[in-house]
Order: C-alpha cells, then sequence, then structure tokens
C-alpha cells in the first residue's frame, strides 16, 4: 500500500518503540522519523511539520501532554494531527484524552500492528490496508 510517502512523527521515549513502529508502518509506504522524548520531538517541530504525530505520554524529560500543550498554543503546529500511543491504559486517560484534550486517536500499548495501522488510516482518511 503506497501512503504517498506521508510522514509520520514518532515522539516516544524508547528507542525500540520507535524501530517498531518504523518497521509496521514503512513497509506501508509511511516515512518514520523518531524523537527520543518530548523535548527533542519540540525542537524537530521547529523545522519539520510532519502529516501525523505518534505521542507517547509517560517520557522522562517532558511529559506528553506538556509537548501536546505546546504544540497546540503553536500556530503553526496546532493542525497536526496527534495519536496518543502510550501504557497508560485507564479509561480516565482515554477519556481526557478523546474528550477533553481532543487527540484524534488513542492507541494503547501493547499494541497490534493492525490496530495501530487502522488508527492512522482513520486519522489521515486513508483506506485500510488490505492484508
Amino acid at each position: 500500500m503506497n501512503n504517498g510517502g506521508r510522514h509520520i512523527l514518532c515522539i516516544e521515549d524508547e528507542p525500540d518503540m520507535i524501530e517498531l513502529i518504523r518497521l509496521i508502518l514503512e513497509p506501508r509506504g509511511y516515512k518514520v522519523s523518531g524523537a527520543l522524548g518530548g523535548k527533542e520531538g519540540l525542537e524537530i517541530l521547529k523545522d519539520d511539520y510532519p502529516d501525523l504525530i505518534l505521542l507517547d505520554l509517560m517520557m522522562p524529560d517532558m511529559d506528553g501532554w506538556d509537548v501536546y500543550k505546546q504544540m497546540k498554543a503553536d500556530p503553526a503546529l496546532a493542525n497536526i494531527p496527534v495519536i496518543v500511543v502510550t501504557a497508560k491504559a485507564q479509561s480516565i486517560d482515554k477519556v481526557l484524552g478523546l474528550h477533553i484534550a481532543k487527540v484524534e486517536d488513542y492507541v494503547t500499548k501493547p499494541f497490534s500492528p493492525d490496530d495501530l495501522v487502522a488508527s492512522i488510516s482513520r486519522v489521515l482518511g486513508n483506506s485500510a490496508p488490505v492484508q
């Protein structure tokens, strides 16, 4: 499936998770880049505007919600869709993310490759990949 080389930035503190996401998405035609933590993610966003951001919440250098708030406060970044990808699986976290913060979607770790791809497809308006 060719997704027109759509660029996804994964802001995550675990290099192995960034690599896993890259292994899932690149064969499907996405360009995936990674940022190790929230501070690095915001630095990258000063010069690079991806089509979508996959954002971890629990990072040691900067909480994912702080990254999200700073993005939404910046007019240049405010319209980039965000999917939260996190191990925080409590229902209150999902309610906060989807209904209060208004993230586009919420994927809980561990996730299946199909769940991640389906979420990205919904957010970016792609049809689901054919398996």
